[in-house]
C-alpha cells in the first residue's frame, strides 16, 4: 500500500489527510504533527508512506473538501476511502456512513442495523479502530443513554463536530 499525507491546520487542531490512489485511508487530528505521523506508520506498518509536501490532485481536493466540511461549508462528506479491516469492521464503518449529519446512533443500533444485535462491544472496538474520522462519522455514535462516550482524537472534537453538524441540520431544515 502507498500511502501519501499532508497534514494542515484545521479548525479542530492539526489535520492529517492520507490516501492512496483509491481513496483516503487516514483522516487524524492531533496537535502534534510528529505524533500524527507516528500514528500514520503505526496504523499502517508495512505500508510505503511518504509526506506530500504540497498536496496534489486527488489528495489536495480530499483535503479541501474536509476542510470545507469543518468550517461548516459543506454539510456532506463524499470522499472514497481505501480502508483495510475485517469484514465485521466494514460492515460498522459502511453503517457509520448512513448516519446523516446531524443524527446520532447508539451502539446497539449499529449492532442491530448490521445484523449483529449482541455485538455491541465489537462495534464500540470498530468505531474506535476507525483510521478516518469524520469520512467514517464515528463522532456520531452514542452510548444508549445519549451521553458521548470515548472518541479516539478527545470528547471536546467529537462534541464541536456533533454541535456543528447540528447546524447543518437546521440550515436545511429552513431551506427545505
Amino acid at each position: 500500500m502507498d500511502i501519501e499525507y499532508a497534514i494542515v491546520a484545521s479548525p479542530l487542531g492539526r489535520l492529517l489527510v492520507g490516501a492512496t490512489r483509491r481513496g483516503v485511508s487516514a483522516v487524524y487530528f492531533g496537535e502534534s504533527d510528529a505524533r500524527l505521523e507516528a500514528v500514520l506508520r503505526k496504523e499502517y506498518p508495512r505500508a510505503r508512506i511518504s509526506r506530500s509536501l504540497r498536496s496534489s490532485g486527488d489528495l489536495e481536493g480530499w483535503i479541501a473538501k474536509i476542510l470545507a466540511y469543518l468550517r461548516g461549508g459543506n454539510s456532506s462528506l463524499d470522499v472514497p476511502t481505501d480502508v483495510p479491516g475485517t469484514p465485521f469492521q466494514r460492515r460498522v464503518w459502511q453503517e457509520l456512513r448512513r448516519i446523516p449529519a446531524g443524527a446520532t446512533r447508539t451502539y446497539s443500533e449499529i449492532a442491530r442495523a448490521i445484523g449483529r444485535p449482541t455485538a455491541i462491544r465489537a462495534v464500540a472496538r470498530a468505531c474506535a479502530t476507525n483510521p478516518v474520522a469524520l469520512v467514517g462519522p464515528c463522532h456520531r455514535v452514542v452510548r444508549a443513554d445519549g451521553r458521548l462516550a470515548g472518541y479516539r482524537w478527545g470528547l471536546d472534537r467529537k462534541q464541536a463536530l456533533l454541535e456543528l453538524e447540528s447546524r447543518f441540520s437546521v440550515e436545511l431544515k429552513r431551506t427545505a
